[in-house]
């Protein structure tokens, strides 16, 4: 493998850069994915909205996906961390934290994004079980239960009104200042949108299924669920690294095709993207595995013509 030049790379081996694989294989590209095995949805039982896959576990989706990625024989996988990357288009070189070194002619980066860890005392607990973050996933199993949001700002008069539509029972805790203005408090205030400024003490659960949401202040929160904004990071300083260029945010900025401004690299899935869904990212795969595909056919049609 050492020796091998790889037609395509992909570094990130959730739904994005499989579907990616699959693309490519069945385009005979020969194609190595790197994956350090540790995706961000590990800690949620169930995934959901893939249609003929809704409720699936993440980790049995990744399954059935290698297993039928291996009926292209052109794509392999390495259990590994892409470290580095120097060269460029036509000509990269990666190397793996395990020391192994090998060259491919493009860069797919499905590196998606992980969390940075929330000072929540009880949130590590129930996240995944009974604390999400995106209703689209998980709120049909939360619909018409008293929840806990926990939110601020602009961000907040988003998703307000994006959750009324899974249940009306809510109460929003901002940790701290809310970032609203007069009129957006007063807009909660007239739909009897209870707000909570006070810092959270703690989240009291049991077997991961919460209770309530306990604050600085003596109040306490009864609930059955909760979503909360999670503060995110790319799951790969590499992009940045090789000049990749990056919204304020971290996201990485590619185009329709899911190509950067880097030529010959491409980044697909959550790390390009602000719809965080397996489908979007799986989508993006395999858009860009077709525009790489493309551009690799016609840099040999012109080689030797």
């Amino acid at each position: 493998m050492q020796s091998q030049l790889f037609d395509v790379a992909i570094i990130g081996g959730g739904p994005a850069g499989l579907n990616a694989a699959l693309v490519l294989g069945r385009a005979r590209k020969n194609v190595i994915v790197i994956d350090e095995g540790r995706p961000r949805n590990a800690v949620t039982r169930e995934s959901h909205g893939f249609l003929t896959r809704d409720g699936i576990q993440p980790g049995e989706f990744r399954r059935i996906a290698r297993e039928e990625i291996s009926a292209y024989p052109s794509v392999s996988f390495m259990d590994d961390t892409a470290v580095s990357i120097a060269g460029t288009d036509a000509q990269f070189q990666i190397k793996t934290a395990q020391g192994t070194v090998f060259t491919s002619k493009k860069i797919l980066f499905a590196v998606g994004m992980k969390d940075r860890p929330m000072d929540i005392p009880g949130l590590a607990e129930v996240y995944g079980k009974s604390a999400f973050v995106c209703p689209y996933c998980d709120g049909w199993e939360l619909r018409d239960q008293p929840l806990v949001i926990i939110n601020k700002g602009a961000e907040l008069m988003h998703f307000a009104p994006l959750i009324s539509g899974w249940t009306n029972q809510f109460t929003i805790c901002t940790n701290g200042p809310d970032e609203l203005s007069d009129d957006q408090r007063e807009e909660l205030r007239r739909r009897r949108v209870p707000l909570f400024e006070s810092p959270i003490r703690s989240i009291d659960s049991i077997d991961g299924a919460v209770r309530q949401v306990v604050l600085e202040d003596g109040t306490d929160i009864p609930c059955a669920g909760i979503f909360f904004k999670p503060e995110l990071v790319t799951g790969s300083d590499l992009p940045r690294a090789i000049g990749c260029r990056l919204t304020e945010t971290g996201m990485i900025v590619v185009d329709e095709f899911g190509k950067t401004n880097v030529p010959g690299v491409y980044s697909v899935g959550d790390a390009a993207s602000r719809l965080h869904q397996a489908i979007s990212a799986a989508s993006m795969g395999a858009f860009a595995a077709a525009a790489m595909n493309n551009e690799l056919n016609l840099e040999a049609w012109k080689q030797h013509g």
